[in-house]
């Protein structure tokens, strides 16, 4: 295979496209080598496997998905603008419960934390259906157990985590005070 910018360029999309997974710079790198294609060939531009990945967004810029980081890797995404219309005729993943959707966000901003803590923040009881739709779907994962009497499990969000929200990594997600900032706050002297 010759290896001009439009090979790798249709190699690398092709590659992604395939995958159901977000797709790593070091797996496509792999890739390469597998395959024994020389990214930069002698007498050619230097190209980075992160140039042919921005030539590929700016393909797709305008068209019906997007090429997104994603979990630490690469993958194709439905365009943002076109979601609403494709929710009536794709069959949507099963929801999650209220009480699982607010473990999750405790797991997420108070990471790597206890059954107690998740408890503790909550105000309420966690019952083990929740930990177990959350590790049914890979959205949490053991990292551990804390220091103390009885060695409870610590428990931090996953990969599956960021590529079911669509985020890079955590910072991407938003910071608490944005979350809350519509909230008018009123405190007991003012009444």
């Amino acid at each position: 295979m010759k290896t001009d910018l439009e090979d790798l360029k249709g190699l690398i999309e092709a590659y992604i496209f395939s995958q159901t997974e977000p797709v790593s710079e070091q797996s496509i790198e792999s890739l390469l080598e597998k395959n024994s294609i020389n990214l930069n060939p002698e007498g050619k531009a230097t190209v980075s496997i992160l140039d042919i990945i921005h030539s590929l967004q700016e393909d797709y810029a305008y068209r019906g998905i997007r090429l997104c980081k994603v979990a630490g890797g690469w993958q194709f995404r439905t365009a943002q603008e076109w979601t609403a219309y494709l929710v009536k005729i794709i069959a949507r993943p099963k929801r999650l419960s209220r009480a699982t959707m607010e473990t999750l966000a405790v797991v997420a901003y108070h990471q790597p934390c206890t059954r107690t803590d998740i408890e503790k923040i909550r105000g309420v009881g966690l019952s083990q259906t929740v930990l177990e739709t959350l590790l049914e779907y890979g959205l949490i994962k053991p990292c551990g157990h804390k220091s103390v009497p009885g060695r409870p499990t610590l428990w931090k969000t996953s990969k599956e985590f960021l590529t079911y929200l669509g985020l890079n990594d955590l910072n991407d997600l938003p910071k608490k005070e944005e979350l809350f900032g519509d909230i008018p706050y009123h405190s007991l002297n003012d009444e």
